[in-house]
């Protein structure tokens, strides 16, 4: 590993740390890259600002409940938790973040939460029903009912059209315009348990219970089915600019290992991607790019070039990395610790963007 640092010294630079004071459960960027909102399975909830990297606020202080949801909304103007309480909290995120509603599940906790991408409608987890509250009205608009089992996962389409929900032999996915239609249905053959649309909306992904991922083309009827995965897929990255085919790259984490699959012609083909020596707990395409992100219990951040070649490793969290996420314009990546540490990494000049304090 040496080696491999001293060649690429220069690339990305560590620029800034703080600490959390248990586990780092979430970490996300709001949409102008202004702020870095952070959480901890203590149940902390803090705010960063840049280019200074203060704490501008400390919206909840540790209780010992897991926060392990925390999304902005598209805007900025919102900022959602929820976790292992059953509580969703929304703060408005003016001069001063103010805490304007808290909805209660009791005995349900918290696990899957998501904005729409064009509309202030935040989607969330309950057991067996997804629920989506309507920040513009302050009312949950509607309750969807997975019926089979408990929801999985969830996810917009990138035009925000259509909620996609995970569970037990398929992927129901719902339309906006009129929530009480029948949803269309991806038939899996056993549980679909991590979902994600392709960022131009043309493809949509399930890593299922029985080792194998499921890619359907939108109004294509016959789904690609990918198999031989040692273990269970755990995270599912597309990247948001398209190959020489037309069609984005999609990376999966499986145990310590990557695969990057690449669509040429009808088929898609993979490299594996080994260096992690524990389990991948996050993986990311940094923005107009083919850069890739991975981060590992083994304590590494690995960025992959093209989705190909390791290029550069960072380090940081003695006890493993929990997760990362790229800034939405700009080369900097924060990434958080099991441990509590928080950090992020930059390309940026001296004196821009992220200082050294």
């Amino acid at each position: 590993m040496s080696g491999l640092k001293a060649k690429i010294q220069g690339e990305l630079e560590h620029y800034w740390q703080q600490m959390l004071s248990d586990y780092v459960t979430n970490i996300a960027w709001s949409p102008q890259g202004k702020t870095l909102a952070a959480s901890s399975a203590a149940g902390e909830v803090a705010l960063y600002s840049t280019p200074d990297k203060q704490i501008v606020k400390s919206l909840q202080p540790a209780d010992g409940q897991s926060v392990d949801c925390l999304v902005f909304s598209q805007d900025g103007q919102f900022l959602a938790a929820g976790g292992q309480n059953g509580e969703v909290k929304i703060w408005r995120l003016q001069s001063e973040p103010e805490l304007i509603r808290i909805l209660k599940n009791d005995r349900t906790w918290i696990d899957r939460m998501r904005w729409s991408p064009s509309k202030n409608q935040l989607a969330f987890s309950t057991g067996r029903h997804v629920q989506v509250w309507n920040a513009d009205r302050d009312e949950i608009e509607t309750t969807l009912n997975f019926q089979t089992s408990s929801v999985q996962d969830i996810t917009w389409h990138p035009q925000g059209e259509s909620l996609a929900v995970a569970g037990y032999q398929e992927v129901k996915i719902w339309m906006v315009e009129n929530w009480q239609d029948e949803p269309y249905l991806l038939p899996v053959d056993s549980a679909s348990l991590v979902i994600s649309w392709s960022p131009d909306g043309k493809y949509i992904a399930s890593a299922n219970l029985d080792r194998t991922i499921t890619v359907l083309e939108w109004n294509n009827p016959l789904p690609w089915v990918m198999r031989g995965f040692p273990g269970k897929i755990r995270h599912l990255a597309w990247s948001d600019t398209a190959t020489k085919s037309g069609a984005p790259l999609l990376a999966i984490s499986c145990v310590e290992a990557i695969a990057v699959w690449e669509k040429e012609d009808l088929e898609w083909s993979a490299i594996v991607l080994s260096r992690h020596e524990d389990i991948v707990e996050s993986i990311q395409f940094q923005p107009k790019s083919h850069l890739l992100a991975s981060a590992g219990g083994d304590g590494l951040v690995c960025l992959w070039n093209q989705g190909k070649r390791l290029t550069q490793i960072l380090d940081g969290a003695s006890g493993g990395f929990s997760c990362l996420s790229w800034h939405p314009q700009d080369n900097q990546l924060a990434a958080g610790g099991k441990n509590g540490e928080l950090i992020i990494w930059s390309k940026a000049m001296r004196g821009k963007g992220f200082g050294r304090r």
